[in-house]
């Protein structure tokens, strides 16, 4: 099933030649056209782990000692295949000998990224533990419930952030050793255990493997159940990408945050698969990201769309094209890609395919992507639907509706929470995603926006996500955001917090008309703040809720 997260397209007349669609009048359902080789197929071995598969796809032994896993973007230190697996096996050892981990136990990761992260995720999952990883910008509180939540037996932590899980009592130890401070660390349970042997658990693809907690940019948290098999279906189609794309000899640079899941998919696990060099940030900065693409000659670098719109912005600097030259490839997910964003990149990059793709947590980070930009193959592991979201109707192409996945991805369910689960994976494995959108003749899908995000002005359905393409297209706007705010007569209006530019004149009147000149009248921002920042989550998500809960403050400071 293809997808191109390109918005905002005027929906055609609907066509009835829908072979190419991929989409099957009797049952509803669209198919992925592709069809899979031998090496791109799942394995279906039932006893199959994750760690299993990753290391088995590791170089052979004697290119291991000279291929170079990871870099780290700030020291130069580098990692290679050989010393990667020989890390990954110490520490496993030293978590089951010293530390008495075992198969089910929960472990706990908080920390940014490092070289140590993937040796953490892989010892984890060698020893027939599972992964739970949270956000090191999440407070103290946030902290405590995930690590309860998840009943994690034993807790993995940055040092700077050990503060925040002294109050959950559970056993703690150091990423790196902390001057004047007794805890052990991985580096030492790594130097301290070297070469020795733990027994292999009897695992299956059916295990949990991971509990990642989904951003909550609209509600709650979830914890959301990932198994072996889901993460190994992932693997499978990111290595078909690389190897189809020729990009086994690209140097990829990863600023995405390994404890989220298109970092952990994709970074801290699956390129490993394809033997590629990955240079390493322990968080995004912008220049930081310059100077790395420079130095190490980054060649692909999958992002997320306010990072694509900062190096849009960047083209106005004298000399980029020296210093982004190595660039062929950026990719694009986590969020949406507007489709003016998408050709402002595209125009002043001619030399780098942007590649974009879709997926949630729940999808364990996957469902649909494109492969090439230029020849719009596409790829994809699952079938989908395009549901009505008031009659539950299956949809032909050109019908908006909420797609719904299945596929060797798909999650689990949600921990502890059977009521979530139910009303998210139907009896027959269907995933709801909550998003809005439709599939074109084609077989491509264009992402709308997330139902629950959807203002409703006087009865009409007005999607945040366009109106924050419209006001990024603007010369003096550095970013932005859309949200429903109460009114007594419409329902809700649509509310934008924009940054602009330093030293720009623009008032909120002149974003009002900048917005009403390019939109249907009802889909018209009615009410403007200007801001510094707008939140986001890690993965680039905007945290709406923040902004709703700041818009009710600003509301009440004023009566």
């Amino acid at each position: 099933m293809p997808i191109r997260l390109i918005q905002f397209q005027n929906i055609h007349k609907y066509c009835h030649d829908v072979p190419k669609s991929g989409f099957d009048p009797q049952s509803g359902i669209y198919h992925s056209l592709d069809k899979l080789d031998e090496r791109q197929k799942f394995p279906t071995r039932p006893d199959l782990d994750t760690a299993t598969f990753v290391l088995s796809q590791f170089p052979h032994p004697h290119q291991a000692e000279s291929q170079i896993a990871l870099i780290d973007s700030s020291t130069n230190q580098q990692v290679t295949y050989a010393q990667l697996q020989r890390s990954i096996r110490s520490l496993a050892s030293g978590l089951y000998h010293a530390l008495g981990v075992r198969k089910g136990d929960v472990v706990f990761v908080l920390s940014p990224n490092s070289l140590l992260f993937s040796t953490i995720c892989l010892a984890v999952f060698s020893i027939g533990a599972i992964l739970t990883t949270a956000n090191p910008l999440n407070t103290k509180s946030e902290i405590v419930k995930q690590v309860r939540d998840s009943r994690a037996k034993l807790a993995i932590s940055a040092p700077e952030e050990l503060h925040k899980l002294v109050p959950t009592g559970v056993p703690i130890i150091l990423t790196s050793r902390k001057p004047n401070n007794d805890s052990l660390s991985i580096e030492e349970l790594i130097e301290c255990c070297d070469h020795s042997e733990f027994p292999q658990p009897k695992l299956a693809q059916s295990d949990t493997a991971a509990i990642l907690y989904s951003s909550g940019t609209t509600g709650t948290s979830k914890g959301v159940i990932l198994t072996h098999a889901n993460f190994i279906a992932v693997m499978t189609l990111l290595r078909w990408s690389v190897d189809v794309t020729s990009a086994q000899n690209d140097v990829f640079l990863c600023f995405i945050p390994m404890f989220h899941i298109y970092g952990l998919a994709f970074f801290a696990l699956g390129l490993f698969c394809s033997g590629t060099t990955t240079v390493l940030m322990q968080k995004f900065e912008f220049q930081a990201m310059l100077h790395a693409i420079k130095a190490h000659k980054v060649n692909n670098i999958p992002a997320v769309p306010p990072v694509i719109l900062g190096l849009v912005k960047y083209t106005s600097k004298a000399g980029f094209e020296s210093e982004l030259s190595s660039l062929r490839r950026v990719g694009s997910g986590a969020a949406p890609l507007s489709k003016e964003l998408g050709d402002g990149f595209r125009e002043r990059f001619p030399w780098v395919e942007i590649r974009q793709g879709y997926g949630l947590t729940e999808s364990c980070g996957a469902a649909t992507f494109f492969v090439s930009d230029n020849d719009a193959k596409a790829r994809s592991g699952s079938a989908g639907k395009v549901v009505d979201i008031e009659t539950g109707k299956a949809l032909p192409p050109y019908r908006e509706g909420q797609l719904w996945l299945k596929s060797p991805t798909i999650m689990k369910g949600y921990l502890g929470n059977v009521e979530a689960t139910s009303e998210t994976i139907d009896s027959d494995g269907w995933l709801k995603t909550g998003d809005l959108c439709y599939i074109d003749g084609d077989g491509f899908i264009f992402i709308v926006d997330r139902i629950k995000e959807l203002i409703k002005y006087n009865g009409y359905q007005v999607a945040p996500a366009e109106l924050e393409a419209i006001l990024l297209s603007h010369p003096t706007i550095i970013d932005a955001a859309v949200i429903p705010v109460e009114d007594d007569e419409a329902g809700q209006i649509p509310m934008a917090y924009v940054v602009k530019a330093v030293g720009s004149q623009l008032t909120a009147d002149q974003v009002i008309q900048f917005v009403a000149g390019q939109v249907a009248p009802f889909k018209k921002v009615r009410r403007v703040s200007f801001t510094s920042a707008i939140p986001r989550s890690a993965a680039g998500k905007i945290l709406r809720k923040d902004l709703v809960s700041q818009s009710k403050q600003q509301l009440i400071s004023k009566l």
